[in-house]
């Protein structure tokens, strides 16, 4: 009797395994092509709306909030978990292949619209790095993800085209809300073709009201939040660039500050504020972390705050000259 039980449990497992939106074997990160399949750009709203709801991210969302942030069920918590196993272990091989100490990652704000001139700042400095040899890092969503990853696209190619690409994208959909923020930036991608630069993006269906920028060359995607925050930051060891941005940035800060002081994976990479005025004035994080320091609350945290983005450059490469 008890045999049977269990039989019959394991069996409704393997349906429930099978019968999901997301595929629990998948062994390789996604990309845009991946996350967006299905979705085909129409000028008729009602047809692109239609399509963007009919897409692989919009369908694995979906099933994700019906089901519940915290699955109850025993079966979709399973699914899940084999899900992020396997973009773990996927996320692992792409880091075996690249130099864990020229991984820069970008914090900020995803409401960052592309209109404001920051966003274009960090798309150049993003630009830059990558071409300097730096493999860029961001929690793959809009806003000031989304434009590392476009910078990281866009190396290579002159500033002009640069700018003309931001261009395209703050007159199409200035915010992640309006309708063709996803269009613009895969028409934006046909434009600029490239396959010589990758970047990473770390993004989480917790957050799937922010769609997933489809510049990232490779999205490590999970359902459980806690694992995506700590890969971001424990894989960034080349440094972390702080932007303006709100609670998720503050959090971030403190993370990776915490990281630093313990010296948990045996070294202690920059931290570099971008936007004096921000991080001093507005959000006066700058000061207390010295305060913390300066009190010996904070150990080898390597502090750094500037609006100038060739000496964030300048920092970033002096820290790999100095860690060979």
């Amino acid at each position: 009797m008890i045999i049977n039980k269990n039989l019959q449990e394991i069996e409704g497992m393997k349906e429930w395994l099978e019968s999901v939106p997301y595929d629990v074997t998948r062994t390789r990160l996604y990309d845009g092509a991946d996350l967006y399949m299905g979705y085909v750009p129409s000028p008729d709203e009602e047809a692109d709306d239609l399509s963007y709801i009919h897409c692989y991210d919009s369908r694995v969302y979906k099933h994700y909030m019906t089901l519940g942030k915290n699955a109850k069920n025993v079966n979709e918590s399973l699914a899940r978990a084999l899900h992020d196993h396997g973009i773990r272990k996927a996320l692992d091989a792409f880091l075996a292949e690249h130099d864990s100490r020229r991984c820069v990652g970008i914090m900020g704000g995803h409401a960052l619209l592309r209109t404001d001139p920051l966003f274009a700042r960090i798309v150049l400095l993003s630009k830059r790095l990558t071409e300097e040899g730096f493999c860029m890092l961001s929690g793959g969503g809009p806003g000031a993800m989304e434009a590392t990853h476009l910078g990281a696209w866009l190396a290579g190619r002159t500033r002009e085209e640069a700018l003309e690409a931001i261009a395209i994208l703050a007159s199409e959909a200035a915010s992640f809300k309006d309708r063709k923020w996803l269009s613009s930036a895969l028409f934006v991608m046909r434009r600029y073709p490239q396959s010589q630069y990758v970047s990473l993006g770390v993004p989480t269906w917790l957050y799937g009201h922010e769609p997933s920028t489809p510049f990232a060359t490779h999205i490590a995607k999970f359902f459980e939040n806690s694992i995506r925050e700590d890969s971001i930051l424990t894989m960034a060891f080349g440094g972390i660039i702080f932007t303006p941005g709100s609670a998720g940035t503050m959090q971030e800060i403190f993370q990776d500050a915490v990281q630093n002081h313990y010296l948990s994976f045996g070294i202690s990479s920059p931290m570099v504020f971008l936007d004096k005025k921000f991080w001093t004035e507005e959000m006066p994080v700058y000061q207390l972390l010295q305060q913390l320091m300066d009190a010996g609350k904070y150990k080898n945290l390597l502090l750094s705050i500037t609006d100038d983005t060739e000496e964030i450059e300048r920092i970033l490469k002096e820290f790999q000259e100095e860690n060979r």
